[in-house]
């Protein structure tokens, strides 16, 4: 049984808590509030058990905190000689204290509390300082996902960095197009079909090969009918750049 605490109560430690309630061979020692102060808290009688001895200690300590507040609450593991992993795309793992035993477990999706994930489908990455603790975090991973990657610092700040781009990016032209949709009295749900099937057709073509529309086209007339359509600045320059970059990636002179 490899047993875990898990440090903070936001969207990805609710979704993480329900994962491994149903997987074999792990369980949730304690959930702890991130405002700890001192390690000594997390020894406290009135920490929050489930079912063990309450001088039992995790096998690791997973931290689902915000990016910016792993800095400071990993300082409160630094007498723990227990494996300590943050689950960031962006942080690197020496961020943790160097006197502790570290790693990183980032499952790369976006979590809410009232949309289920299946864990199973979440790609797991990890790292760790020795090897010993990497067999470690891979046994937990494998219990969870299908689908376990060993990633680097270095690449997971880039897979972190495309994550943005196909995903906080992509929601952000959501938004817009929602908008758009607003102001003529339209409901985004006409929108609906062709996201899905934009997102489906990657699943057998790459990016490159299924890329449509105007800018790919090289449909100059549309371009400039969509530019007088926005009236506002930003929009403008969202799609000028976008379309300029779709031209400059089919080989249309600008």
């Amino acid at each position: 049984m490899i047993k875990v605490s898990i440090v903070g109560t936001g969207n990805l430690s609710h979704h993480l808590i329900q994962s491994i309630s149903k997987a074999e061979g792990i369980g949730v020692l304690e959930v702890i509030s991130s405002r700890i102060r001192s390690f000594k808290e997390i020894l406290a009688p009135t920490r929050q058990d489930h079912g063990v001895q309450k001088h039992e200690f995790p096998d690791i300590y997973i931290l689902t905190v915000s990016d910016d507040a792993i800095a400071s609450v990993s300082e409160i593991f630094k007498k723990t000689k227990r494996l300590v992993v943050h689950t960031s795309g962006s942080v690197p793992m020496d961020s943790l204290p160097k006197e502790i035993r570290k790693g990183v477990f980032y499952p790369l999706q976006t979590f809410s509390k009232k949309t289920k994930v299946d864990f199973k489908e979440v790609p797991l990455c990890i790292e760790a300082e020795n090897n010993e603790d990497l067999h470690l975090l891979r046994k937990l991973a494998e219990k969870l996902s299908n689908n376990v990657i060993e990633v680097s610092t270095e690449k997971r700040a880039r897979l972190h960095l495309a994550a943005v781009f196909v995903n906080n990016f992509t929601n952000h032209l959501y938004e817009i197009g929602a908008e758009i949709c607003k102001d003529q009295d339209l409901p985004f749900s006409l929108l609906e079909p062709l996201i899905v099937e934009t997102a489906n057709k990657i699943k057998n073509l790459s990016p490159l090969e299924a890329q449509t529309g105007p800018a790919r086209r090289n449909d100059l007339a549309t371009i400039r009918s969509h530019m007088e359509l926005l009236e506002d600045s930003d929009r403008k320059e969202i799609y000028s750049q976008l379309s300029k970059s779709i031209r400059k990636t089919y080989g249309k002179k600008l």
